[in-house]
């Protein structure tokens, strides 16, 4: 008789991704969609495009008193929004 390696499925699924080159632009997306939730429906309200361009969450925000707010706690919005994915994905914020 065989052993089979029995592997759990989150495992699988996650080397996959590595191997695909798959597992970074899915974190990145998830991120993303997650700006609303992490930030709250006010702040969410006056946001405008989201991206991600080399480790730097690029965020358009509508009115000039909220940017100015927001960047002044870039770090802490950094590491709660990294927090939430469960993995470092960006490194840095911007507003514009």
């Amino acid at each position: 008789m065989f052993r089979r390696q029995v592997k759990n499925l989150d495992d699988v699924l996650v080397n996959f991704l590595r191997a695909s080159g798959l597992e970074t632009p899915l974190l990145q997306r998830r991120l993303i969609n997650s700006w609303g939730e992490v930030m709250g429906p006010s702040i969410a309200r006056y946001t405008g495009q989201v991206y991600i361009s080399n480790q730097t969450l690029m965020v358009e925000i509508n009115n000039s008193a909220l940017r100015a707010e927001l960047s002044m706690m870039r770090a802490h919005i950094v590491q709660r929004l990294n927090n939430h994915i469960g993995v470092m994905v960006i490194a840095d914020i911007k507003f514009f």
